[in-house]
């Protein structure tokens, strides 16, 4: 393990070993902090949400943009210092901290005995979504993670989200797929953040008006066991709770081979993500390239 990976993971173990220590005013005030402070330096991270968002609001001023990467990055520091203290909240408070609305389709969807896919992009906070959900539901579910370096800090995330409920598979090793069929097959519940896919196997969508590639695993999914793929947007407001909505399924279209039908699914979810993105680009915490023209330029730019 080099230097830089052993900071990175003494850095995640002080946050969820001291921050969910605080008393929330003041871990809320920290986070406020560090987000402006890190918003100031204009790093790289700072820069590409602001260039994100400039897609998202194409008409937004220079000053409107830098007004939206300063909430970006206090909406970003939010769901970091809420992820550190959840395995510190008590049932009665992840419930009081979620408004989740037409959870219904997940509940019918379930009791029904059909497995059930959400799928949600970087929105707000989908740790804490994914808490109620096993917590205030009551209903266990599996997801999938990439694999950090170090190992360390991998296995600390794993453990975390573990504790919050969570069944977690690995990104990589080629067997997080036919795992997740066998849940959905069983009648179980799998969540998916399905905004971001720079793999080969990825689906190209149209979003806000470029190309963009999201991961055709939902879509995959959904067609071989017959799960409801319903996509899910999250938000924050003024207040400490956490908002969001389950949307209504995805259909599967009648016709077109295996390779169409993802396609046209993956861009169905793109087109629910970028309404809840559009209403509430804030709470999106992209701060990675995603359009193929921002990560080859001989794409073109619209």
């Amino acid at each position: 393990m080099t230097t830089a990976d052993r900071l990175t993971d003494a850095l995640y173990g002080i946050g969820w070993s001291t921050v969910k220590r605080l008393p929330e005013p003041a871990a809320a005030r920290l986070g406020r902090t560090i987000a402006d402070l890190a918003w100031k330096r204009r790093g790289k991270g700072v820069q590409r949400l602001e260039s994100n968002y400039a897609r998202v609001v194409p008409d937004a001023t220079p000053e409107r943009l830098a007004e939206l990467s300063r909430a970006g990055m206090r909406s970003y520091l939010r769901y970091w210092m809420e992820s550190f203290r959840l395995p510190a909240w008590s049932p009665e408070r992840i419930k009081a901290g979620v408004e989740i609305k037409d959870a219904h389709h997940l509940t019918d969807g379930l009791a029904a005995g059909r497995g059930v896919i959400l799928a949600l992009p970087h929105l707000a906070n989908w740790d804490l979504a994914g808490a109620w959900v096993t917590t205030d539901l009551k209903i266990p579910f599996t997801t999938v993670a990439e694999r950090l370096k170090p190992e360390s800090l991998y296995d600390r995330f794993v453990a975390y989200r573990e504790g919050l409920g969570m069944e977690v598979l690995p990104h990589s090793g080629g067997s997080a797929f036919g795992t997740l069929a066998r849940r959905l097959r069983d009648g179980g519940l799998v969540c998916l953040v399905a905004d971001r896919d720079l793999s080969a196997s990825g689906v190209e969508v149209e979003f806000f008006g470029a190309t963009a590639r999201m991961p055709a695993g939902p879509a995959l999914l959904a067609q071989q066991t017959g799960a409801l793929l319903l996509p899910v947007t999250l938000w924050y407001d003024d207040s400490p709770v956490m908002r969001g909505r389950i949307h209504g399924p995805v259909a599967v279209p009648g016709t077109g081979t295996r390779a169409e039908q993802a396609s046209v699914m993956t861009q169905a979810l793109a087109d629910v993500f970028a309404t809840g993105i559009a209403e509430h680009p804030e709470d999106w915490h992209m701060l990675q390239r995603l359009w193929l023209g921002d990560l080859d330029p001989a794409k073109g730019n619209p």
